[in-house]
């Protein structure tokens, strides 16, 4: 229901300022490989500073990891659909294949370090695209006991909190998520040791969400369902401006079609 409540929020809010509400596909559109019609991990992967780069390489025969566990994932998806884990050569061997045999292009990445795993959800400001409109930061939790679990929305272990951070923690979390390239609207998630570690810029990226990542905080069942629909109306005000911002000149690619056929072709 808060989804509905979210794209339904953001089409008035288009509607309001006149703006088409189908232009938001085109928020990341600079970072979509128009060639392979994806948001390609790999592509993404190379935009991220080095210090926070996990190392990942396509899935192929040829590879045999140095180190366990890996993950082994799709270059696009959503909600960790297809994602499995090799903890052991045993792990290796039964997975691989069938990975293999998959239509989407499986890539192996390595496990990050750090005890805590975060999500970091922003929303760039249109009058000053430096800044943050939107900043919220949660901390994904499992309660199922794997050292190493596939979080999603899909895995019934998983849970979310929301941090509540000052505000110049916050500022220092910008000061650092900045680095990346200019998201116009993006989740990205990562591991740490603590979130001052992490504030500090001690971080891994595990995964960057650009095509239709949703505030993982609507999600944390510890706040009140009333606080959470508060959150809606102001965060899709603020996506719709920057809708209404986009540049003229900028290159309009064809998005929406390609990533929902793409999505069901992974199998969960």
């Amino acid at each position: 229901m808060l989804r509905v409540r979210l794209v339904l929020s953001y089409m008035g809010w288009c509607l309001r300022l006149g703006v088409g509400s189908w232009k938001y596909f085109q928020l990341n559109a600079p970072w979509f490989n128009g060639q392979r019609r994806l948001f390609s991990k790999l592509d993404t992967d190379q935009l991220i500073p080095k210090p926070w780069r996990l190392h990942q390489t396509p899935l192929a025969n040829t590879i045999m990891p140095r180190n366990w566990p890996v993950f082994l994932k799709p270059e696009w998806g959503q909600n960790a659909r297809g994602i499995a884990v090799a903890r052991n050569p045993e792990d290796w061997q039964r997975l691989r294949e069938p990975l293999l045999q998959q239509p989407v292009p499986y890539l192996v990445q390595e496990a990050a370090p750090g005890k805590h795993e975060f999500e970091v959800f922003f929303i760039r400001r249109a009058a000053d695209q430096r800044q943050a409109a939107i900043l919220s930061i949660t901390e994904t939790l499992n309660q199922g006991g794997d050292d190493w679990p596939v979080n999603s929305i899909l895995n019934p272990d998983t849970r979310h909190a929301t941090l509540s951070l000052s505000r110049e923690q916050m500022q220092r979390l910008w000061q650092q998520i900045s680095q990346l390239p200019p998201f116009r609207i993006a989740r990205v998630g990562l591991r740490s040791n603590s979130i001052e570690a992490m504030l500090d810029g001690n971080f891994h990226i595990i995964e960057i969400n650009l095509f239709v990542p949703m505030p993982l905080t609507l999600l944390d069942e510890g706040i009140p369902l009333k606080q959470r629909h508060a959150f809606i109306s102001p965060a899709m005000k603020a996506l719709a401006e920057l809708t209404l911002a986009l540049p003229g000149s900028q290159e309009k690619k064809s998005i929406f079609w390609p990533m929902f056929f793409l999505n069901y072709r992974i199998k969960p």
